[in-house]
């Protein structure tokens, strides 16, 4: 966990010095050049654009802290993958354009080399089920007022812990009676980003045909739908701002034409959920998660 986490922070320190220093070694041979390509923009100011795309996301293992009625207590190292949608109409479905992990995002052109942009990135966290898991805390029956919580608390006491208290005691994550976890509808993150763009390469015959470096910066708020059952309660909950995150990303775009483009985009992001949704009872029951995610994007993209 500790290396892939330095290699985040590599990312978003690589990224920030593109945003703020920028390749102008790149700029530099470009002015050099004189070359007639430069008489088309890949990007130009005042420009906007639209991108569409999917998404796989990939988690590392993160710690889960659940308080609330008759509980208290802390599970380390849960794993969790994305969900995609298999290859399917899915994907062209107009009724069911939101069930694939997808990406959205809009944006306008600062300058010629900046732009700023808003989006949604709807990626799937599932916990996995049955994995075999450290907890600390405390389970106390004698608070709870519903039934099957109770009861399920219960059972658990007497399999783990006869007195209600762990201490990095060993439980496997059972969904029917102790716990299922995912946000899959999904694992929402919104942003605002702040993008560079460097040409790499332009074709000299068809100027509206090259390769841009992309690197930018994010921050938002992280809006899951949380599929959660704690001890037999829960639900496909509504979508909350759970908490907030940052992202950073580095990109390939392809210019095809004047307007269209294609971009595929590899991002690093920290996300802490504050508030996350866990059994029927929203005003007790909550869970705290921070999460450390990969992504790799495939977007098509419209200018004007």
């Amino acid at each position: 966990m500790k290396q892939v986490n330095y290699l985040f922070f590599k990312v978003l320190f690589v990224s920030s010095l593109f945003l703020l220093v920028g390749s102008g070694h790149l700029s530099a041979q470009n002015q050099e050049s004189g070359s007639s390509v430069d008489k088309f923009k890949l990007q130009e100011k005042g420009r906007f654009f639209v991108t569409w795309g999917y998404n796989r996301s990939w988690y590392e293992s993160s710690d889960i802290h659940f308080t609330g009625q008759g509980h208290d207590f802390t599970l380390y190292n849960v794993k969790a993958t994305d969900r995609p949608t298999k290859l399917s109409t899915e994907y062209i479905s107009l009724s069911n354009w939101s069930v694939p992990q997808f990406n959205f995002r809009v944006g306008y052109f600062l300058s010629d080399k900046y732009s700023v942009s808003i989006g949604w990135d709807h990626m799937k966290y599932v916990a996995t089920d049955y994995q075999v898991l450290k907890m600390s805390g405390r389970l106390d029956p004698t608070q709870v007022q519903d039934a099957l919580m109770k009861t399920n608390m219960e059972n658990m006491n007497a399999q783990y812990a006869p007195n209600g208290l762990y201490n990095n005691t060993q439980v496997i994550m059972e969904p029917n009676n102790f716990l299922r976890y995912e946000h899959t509808d999904g694992f929402n993150f919104a942003t605002v980003d702040l993008e560079r763009y460097d040409k790499l390469w332009q074709y000299s015959k068809y100027d509206k045909l090259g390769v841009s470096l992309v690197s930018g910066l994010g921050a938002g708020a992280i809006v899951p739908r949380t599929d959660a059952h704690l001890f037999g309660s829960g639900a496909n909950h509504y979508w909350n701002v759970a908490g907030w995150g940052i992202d950073a990303k580095v990109a390939a775009q392809i210019s095809l034409t004047k307007h269209f483009y294609f971009e595929s985009n590899l991002k690093a992001g920290y996300v802490k959920m504050l508030n996350v949704h866990t059994t029927n009872y929203y005003n007790t029951d909550k869970a705290k998660q921070n999460v450390v995610f990969y992504e790799n994007n495939w977007l098509i993209g419209y200018r004007f």
